[in-house]
């Protein structure tokens, strides 16, 4: 798992087993929102904290989110922990930017 220098850092990876850490030591699990999903395909790709909403989100196992993940070439952009030190659930999930 790749560790930040200062809090308040964004990291980012496409690693299997850093993301489902990084999510589950949260107390989250892999989700989307339901209406997103392109016939049998996953729409959208989130991850439900407790607290924060998630009642309009669909739980989903980690094999079909990795499996969405990788195909749509996907990267987890994540921080350990805010400016403050305290520990952060900010993620975003985007488009793997590659190297020019």
């Amino acid at each position: 798992m790749t560790r930040e220098d200062y809090p308040g850092q964004s990291l980012t990876t496409t690693d299997h087993d850093t993301i489902q850490q990084w999510v589950e030591q949260r107390g989250g699990t892999p989700a989307t929102p339901p209406g997103t999903e392109h016939g049998d395909h996953l729409g959208v790709l989130e991850v439900d904290f407790p607290g924060y909403g998630g009642e309009k989100l669909r739980t989903v196992s980690w094999d079909d989110w990795f499996h969405t993940f990788d195909e749509r070439d996907l990267e987890f952009v994540y921080q350990e922990h805010r400016k403050g030190g305290g520990d952060s659930n900010f993620f975003q999930v985007r488009r793997r930017q590659h190297a020019s």
